[in-house]
């Protein structure tokens, strides 16, 4: 299932479903959006505040669902990621999702939300940035995400890219912040990933805990079925422990998909570093790997023309 292109002109609507977030720069990315020709509909919730958390778990829900019902608005796009999404999953009202389903964008944080939606609804949803983001983006990189959400199906910029193994696959994306999809296998919310190509990114995380998230990926099957893998930048990694860890992020991505044949690509441009190229949850895409250069295109458009 896939939401309506967005046009000029059509309203995106904004909700915080994580930390909260600053009001100034929501107030600076929104007059940045409606400067590009889109309206912005900010809802109540988005500048509560509950400790860190932007309001409490029911009041994040009834934001979201207030968007989803609202006709008007044709793009939902969070406000920032941070903590605490992982709460809201059992209380969202996919019914609601399914019968009006618009677009659905952030990340970080927001995985959980984009994965669960596609998971129980069909909906592609899309990892990319944040409402906070998006004002200081590349020119070239805004262009290209606005793109994607109004169906057009462009080649990601891959010249930075790495083949860590060769092949090719075409199959649905799936993926994420890797220390919030690997929560997802064995929930309700884990969306199918036979065949898929996932594609992971992190930041500021410890390699040691790495090497456990993609231990339980394996454990709980992610990796035998899935039909490629490609990563994204994996900022600020770090190895603060008493001994070395020694492994790079390399040898951990090789060592647990094993003998598999499929493609595996490294540094592609989308995760917390600075290029975020929106990556579309569910959509058919074709990753090539061959003679050390590798590809990434959206093989049909994200939305619905």
């Amino acid at each position: 299932m896939k939401a309506p292109a967005l046009q000029k002109g059509d309203l995106i609507g904004i909700f915080a479903p994580s930390s909260y977030v600053d009001k100034a720069k929501v107030k600076a990315a929104c007059a940045f959006l409606e400067n590009e020709g889109y309206r912005t509909l900010v809802h109540p919730q988005t500048f509560s505040r509950f400790n860190q958390s932007a309001g409490t778990h029911d009041e994040k829900i009834a934001a979201f669902h207030d968007l989803l019902k609202n006709r008007d608005v044709k793009a939902i796009i969070t406000a920032g990621g941070g903590n605490r999404a992982l709460h809201i999953l059992d209380g969202i009202d996919y019914k609601l999702v399914k019968k009006h389903p618009k677009i659905i964008m952030g990340f970080s944080d927001v995985t959980t939300i984009l994965n669960a939606a596609y998971a129980k609804t069909g909906l592609v949803t899309f990892h990319g940035p944040v409402l906070t983001w998006l004002k200081d983006q590349d020119r070239a990189m805004f262009d290209f995400n606005m793109k994607v959400l109004a169906g057009k199906t462009p080649s990601y910029p891959m010249a930075q890219a790495r083949v860590l193994r060769p092949g090719k696959i075409e199959g649905p994306l799936v993926g994420g912040c890797l220390s919030l999809f690997y929560m997802l296998p064995g929930t309700k919310q884990m969306p199918p990933v036979k065949d898929a190509i996932l594609f992971l990114e992190d930041v500021g995380e410890e390699y040691s805990r790495i090497d456990r998230m993609f231990v339980h990926l394996k454990r709980t099957g992610v990796l035998d079925k899935i039909g490629g893998i490609v990563c994204g930048s994996f900022s600020d990694l770090k190895d603060t422990g008493s001994r070395p860890f020694g492994f790079t992020l390399d040898d951990i991505v090789l060592e647990h998909i094993g003998d598999r044949k499929i493609p595996v690509v490294m540094d592609a441009p989308f995760g917390h570093a600075q290029q975020l190229y929106a990556m579309p949850v569910g959509g058919q895409a074709v990753l090539s790997a061959r003679g050390g250069k590798a590809t990434l295109k959206l093989a049909a458009p994200a939305v619905k023309l």
